[in-house]
């Protein structure tokens, strides 16, 4: 069968299982949803290892965590919030919202989440009655194979129509299947390199795609310097870095930056900052300005070794200190793996300048993490920064998507709104996922304002 012949059969059974999921109630829908999520959590162990043998990146720990802890926040996010038919009454405006769902989903997902990004895309899919077609990176294409057909075994143990999930086979993975795929789809889901990311958006269809990260990490004065390091460090080496939601620069207050470094060595740190090793770090990691794909997902002390210089048994994150913000040091880009820039600053709007220098350079939309208890600081960089969600006193990695200790949706999706060329700010979600109508009544008590009464000061 030809390619485009393929997807076409594909597109057609996903309908047809679709059009019997939609007369599911709301118990139902979350019933199937449930079982999906659990499956994906209960086989965390052997898909998060399968994950790492075949791309070759990331730790096996980490994935286990990821495949599990996102399972489960996804599902209690999404469990007892009304999808389907009625879902929400406005009395105080005459509005009924009526919910439905958009149909085909289909969802590009990335190397780096081969595992969790099919599954939570086909929560929040079938959260709102649509079927789902996954095409996996071709780098994990096999375990994201895996990942569908087991989430399509608990589809027909819970009696739903298996084909509600999909996954494109390995030897039919190519680009033209994943753009016949986003033209033939109702919505797109694109969460991977910026090339697919536009794909996604010329598709013709409506598209949920995401942009570059480049996580800023600022330190204020008043932080809590023992709480936030082990925080960085750890949103900074999780799944050896390969997240977007990973920290990759650390912006410390000048007069400290001494104390926060010796705390960084206490926890696994290891500060660079004579120029001969900073430049043997930044000439692999960064040749000719522009990322070594072959770091992507290693060690600390494997990228030192890597590099040339020596560190000590353990380190778990190498800081650099970078030669300035923005084009100034390639250091500044997104770094798929555990090293972080180190930027002194004098005064906040110094650190927030800087971070705003980075994210013009690269991830601009995406997300930055404050360790402050300063109120009029932690505003003021909201206010100035360029980015989506700026979560304080956090982990990055695991807290911008989304976590228990904040309101944030769980999500592997991170829109970065017009600044990453995205079409929502906002971490995507089942209810991005379905149309809402409104059944608008006529209220003719209400007064109807004069021009004077609108339009006097």
């Amino acid at each position: 069968m030809d390619v485009q012949n393929y997807i076409a059969d594909m597109i057609k059974k996903a309908r047809v299982a679709q059009k019997e999921f939609e007369t599911y109630s709301q118990e139902d829908v979350d019933r199937v949803v449930r079982a999906i999520g659990k499956a994906i959590y209960d086989e965390g162990d052997p898909l998060a290892k399968m994950a790492v043998e075949e791309t070759k990146m990331g730790s096996y720990e980490d994935k286990i965590m990821k495949n599990k802890g996102k399972a489960t926040a996804v599902w209690n996010h999404l469990k007892n919030k009304k999808s389907i038919g009625i879902i929400r009454y406005l009395d105080d405006q005459g509005l009924v919202e009526v919910a439905h769902p958009k149909g085909v989903i289909g969802a590009i997902t990335p190397v780096t989440n081969p595992v969790m990004t099919p599954m939570h895309n086909a929560m929040i899919a079938l959260k709102g009655a649509n079927a789902i077609i996954v095409a996996p990176h071709p780098a994990g294409k096999h375990v994201g194979l895996k990942t569908c057909d087991i989430m399509r075994a608990a589809l027909k143990e819970v009696g739903a129509p298996v084909d509600l999930i999909q996954c494109i086979e390995p030897d039919m993975i190519s680009v033209e299947s994943s753009a016949l795929l986003m033209g033939m789809a109702d919505v797109c889901v694109a969460t991977g390199g910026p090339g697919m990311v536009k794909a996604a958006y010329s598709a013709g269809k409506p598209a949920y795609g995401v942009g570059a990260g480049n996580m800023q990490c600022i330190v204020d004065e008043d932080a809590d310097i023992v709480d936030a390091v082990p925080k960085i460090i750890r949103g900074r080496c999780y799944d050896n870095g390969v997240l977007c939601t990973c920290e990759q620069n650390v912006i410390c207050p000048e007069g400290k930056l001494d104390a926060i470094m010796e705390e960084f060595g206490r926890q696994g740190g290891f500060y660079i900052e004579d120029p001969e090793t900073v430049n043997k770090l930044r000439n692999f990691v960064f040749p000719d300005g522009e990322m070594n794909k072959k770091v992507v997902g290693l060690t600390a002390c494997d990228i030192a070794d890597q590099a040339g210089f020596e560190v000590p048994e353990g380190t778990k994150v190498l800081l650099a200190k970078a030669k300035g913000p923005g084009t100034d040091d390639p250091f500044s880009r997104e770094k798929l793996f555990p090293v972080l820039a180190v930027y002194p600053y004098k005064t906040w709007k110094e650190a927030v300048d800087i971070a705003i220098a980075n994210l013009e350079y690269e991830g601009k939309g995406h997300s930055c993490t404050l360790h402050s208890f300063t109120k009029e600081n932690i505003e003021y960089a909201g206010i100035k920064l360029p980015v989506s969600r700026v979560l304080i006193n956090g982990i990055g990695s695991s807290g911008v998507g989304g976590a228990y200790t904040n309101g944030l949706a769980p999500t592997a999706t991170l829109g970065c709104g017009s600044w990453g060329n995205n079409s929502i700010s906002e971490n995507l979600d089942y209810i991005h996922l379905i149309n809402v109508s409104r059944i608008a009544y006529t209220d003719p008590t209400r007064k109807i304002p004069t021009p004077e009464e609108v339009w006097g000061e």
